[in-house]
């Protein structure tokens, strides 16, 4: 009941920490906020070409026919550049605002959320892109808008409950943030963002036993969240209920046992900082 308190009393404190976030975000670049298109773009292209151009990566067809490599692309690319600008940018923030945390109480939690909190605003704007994008296609997405939605704060729960457990365990052990980028590549090419879920054999053989590998590999959260994303944009469908459910389960687990973790470790922050 304290730690509520303490939320409610700091509402103001986390607004005024966003803010600060999104304006040092791009803060004396020429493009500013420009850049939080241009980046994904950027990206969607040079993976268009190296998997489209020389390694012949086909896109199952979606809504209406619509078959595009870049856009099935992109509506995995989104999630997951949200998720490891949130979990990246919170690993250094407890770090960088260590003379704040040693001068004055306050929930240090609201540091990291406030960070997601600002990547949340580009991954929003993004999407609202892509919307238009799909709509100039022939995919009228605004009937999924909703569940995209839900998707979002769903994302944002599980990004958040990383960046905390993370964010904290790097104050102590600095390797931390060496370990997470190692362990976010091999992640990238294990979830389903610059190819399809079906090239994932449905069932393999392993040591005489049948392995139900594709369910197995369906549990990979952001396989499952690349997954839904790609049903309300371009297959115009909305995700089945145990998906939605299995991701919404998830995400609140990992959120708080984010919000535990740190809290155990919270009372040493300054002391060690």
């Amino acid at each position: 009941m304290t730690s509520l308190a303490d939320y409610k009393a700091s509402r103001e404190l986390l607004t005024h920490l966003t803010l600060r976030e999104l304006r040092g975000k791009y803060k004396r670049s020429t493009l500013g906020w420009a850049w939080s298109l241009l980046n994904p773009l950027s990206t969607m292209i040079i993976f268009t070409i190296v998997f489209r151009v020389f390694f012949r990566a086909q896109a199952p067809p979606g809504a209406g026919g619509l078959n595009s490599f870049a856009l099935f692309l992109l509506c995995g690319l989104l999630p997951w550049n949200f998720l490891t600008s949130s979990v990246f940018g919170s690993l250094g923030t407890v770090i960088g605002n260590a003379s704040l945390i040693r001068k004055t109480y306050f929930p240090r939690e609201l540091l990291v959320v406030s960070q997601v909190n600002s990547w949340i605003v580009s991954f929003l704007l993004e999407l609202a892109l892509l919307v238009v994008v799909f709509a100039v296609m022939g995919n009228i997405v605004l009937p999924f808008i909703p569940v995209v939605l839900a998707l979002v704060v769903t994302l944002a729960l599980f990004a958040t409950g990383l960046s905390l457990a993370l964010s904290v365990f790097n104050v102590f052990f600095r390797d931390v943030q060496h370990f997470v980028s190692i362990f976010f590549q091999a992640w990238f090419y294990l979830s389903p963002i610059v190819y399809p879920i079906t090239l994932v054999p449905e069932r393999r053989v392993v040591f005489g036993i049948d392995v139900p590998l594709r369910e197995i590999y369906s549990r990979n959260p952001m396989a499952a969240f690349a997954e839904a994303f790609r049903d309300c944009f371009y297959h115009l469908r909305l995700p089945s209920l145990s998906t939605m459910a299995y991701l919404v389960t998830l995400s609140v687990a990992t959120f708080f046992l984010g919000l535990f973790i740190f809290g155990r470790f919270e009372g040493r922050l300054a002391e060690e900082l």
